[in-house]
């Protein structure tokens, strides 16, 4: 797995993509990719992630904008040091694809908002490599 680095005020953010054959249905132009993603705070306060976006980008230029609160359920505080991880995934109508996005963080001291910006990462199916 390739993972892919980011850093935006003091937040790293770490992703990485795996093909899911098994969920995968080529002939129906359906390809699946699951993703990890480390979020890392290596500031002096605790911030807590608010809300994702997500443009995904598949090989025919089809673009799909994805926004909402927090992640898989959750807005997880994030103290000085730690790092909070979670997998999700991804269907795309074709095997090579895109995504990048930004996840809107809080400073819990003052509670202003900005902006962790998520590296672009390659969304590959195996057979593509071979």
């Amino acid at each position: 797995m390739v993972q892919e680095t980011k850093t935006t005020d003091g937040i790293t953010i770490r992703v990485g993509s795996f093909y899911e054959k098994n969920s995968s249905r080529p002939l129906n132009h359906y390809y699946a990719f699951s993703y990890v993603v480390e979020v890392e705070n290596n500031t002096a306060f605790d911030v807590q992630l608010m809300r994702r976006y997500w443009l995904i980008k598949d090989s025919n230029s089809d673009v799909k904008e994805v926004e909402g609160e927090g992640v898989i359920g959750q807005q997880p505080i994030i103290k000085p040091g730690e790092i909070y991880n979670y997998s999700s995934w991804s269907p795309l109508a074709t095997p090579i694809g895109k995504m990048t996005g930004y996840y809107a963080m809080k400073r819990l001291l003052d509670g202003s908002m900005f902006k962790a910006y998520i590296p672009e990462f390659q969304l590959t199916a195996d057979f593509i490599n071979n």
